[in-house]
């Protein structure tokens, strides 16, 4: 019985941090051994929001730093394919396909278009950032994907390819199956600021490749309960930052519990709280740090695994261009213009020859 697929990925802005992981990463690592799993390093998004030649210049070295990542946390080039988005041009030619399948107006419903739009300091959404998730629709459908895991803030992006995949199977015939959301049960991770969710441009984030002495600042600094002035005073757990990564990253459950219910009222310090932290978050990373660096030490490892699996996505993408192409009867059109130049030009030749 042939095996369904999975498609999920990153932008390739740098480095992971610990909102990726909960969000996306364990669940790839997980599933990648019930699934055939193609993971996306989608440059061509970073354009939608950063299409200054500097960012371009970068992609590179972030490339590559995210394929570390991967490999760090458990991701086997073996058993799934880590390929490059801008290497398969057959994407671009399936999204624009599919942009004649949904409307502008549906488009802007979708509500994290804007906020990216935001984030980003744009003021007018240009048509990159609109068509956005048409894009990520050719990125899911182009291996056929039945399944994608993504964060909370994505399932409306899927939800429009799966509007799309109808749309194509209705017009065209079956051709695309229609992909099921896997969310992860953490969500979003908050930033240590408390504030949103964890992000690279908000400097509120940390990597799955930080020393331990950056991760203790980091803790140390985060956010935790505004109204609490001194340890004396009876503290909120829920929504506490701090609390939040303690239930996510500290596996000694009745310690978690213990410092919650003195938290609750008053007899422990924020000091002591994120201590522990500190102590749960750096037995997790250890690991991943330990074989990022032995990954990276292994000249032109990264390089080579993005190739061979781009090499691999490029006949995936192919074989699905080629079905949309025949399904919407394109591929004919051209066939039958071909063949009658073919034959006006042997036709030619020969009285020519006579």
């Amino acid at each position: 019985m042939e095996r369904k697929r999975i498609l999920t990925g990153d932008r390739p802005t740098g480095k992971l941090h610990l909102g990726h992981y909960v969000g996306s990463v364990r669940n790839r690592v997980r599933l990648q051994d019930e699934y055939d799993c193609f993971f996306i390093i989608a440059d061509l998004h970073t354009l939608t929001t950063k299409p200054e030649k500097e960012n371009i210049e970068a992609l590179p070295d972030n490339v590559r730093s995210a394929v570390l990542d991967y490999l760090a946390c458990g991701i086997d080039p073996a058993k799934s394919v880590i390929y490059l988005q801008s290497a398969v041009p057959e994407v671009a030619e399936l999204a624009l396909l599919f942009g004649n399948l949904v409307t502008v107006p549906r488009l802007s419903r979708i509500p994290s278009l804007k906020e990216m739009a935001q984030g980003a300091g744009i003021e007018e959404m240009p048509f990159g950032l609109l068509g956005y998730p048409i894009l990520q629709t050719a990125d899911i459908l182009m291996p056929r994907a039945h399944l994608v895991p993504v964060g909370k803030d994505n399932v409306a992006h899927v939800e429009l390819t799966r509007e799309i995949a109808r749309r194509f199977n209705f017009l065209y015939g079956e051709t695309f199956p229609v992909p099921e959301v896997l969310v992860s049960d953490v969500g979003s991770l908050v930033g240590t600021d408390g504030g949103t969710k964890m992000s690279k441009s908000l400097d509120n984030a940390i990597y799955l490749s930080d020393d331990g002495k950056t991760v203790r600042k980091r803790v140390m600094s985060m956010f935790t309960d505004p109204k609490r002035v001194s340890a004396d005073v009876p503290g909120t757990v829920e929504g506490n930052p701090v609390f939040v990564y303690h239930d996510v990253f500290n596996p000694d459950a009745a310690q978690v519990e213990d410092l919650k219910v003195r938290y609750r009222v008053g007899k422990v310090g924020d000091v002591e709280v994120k201590e522990k932290l500190v102590t749960a978050l750096n037995a997790f990373l250890d690991p991943i740090r330990e074989r990022r660096a032995k990954y990276e030490s292994v000249s032109g490892l990264a390089d080579e695994i993005v190739y061979d699996g781009t090499m691999r996505m490029r006949e995936e993408a192919r074989a699905t261009l080629n079905l949309a192409l025949k399904a919407m009867g394109l591929s004919a059109v051209w066939n039958r213009i071909a063949r009658k130049a073919e034959d006006v030009k042997k036709k030619r030749d020969k009285a020519v020859n006579q």
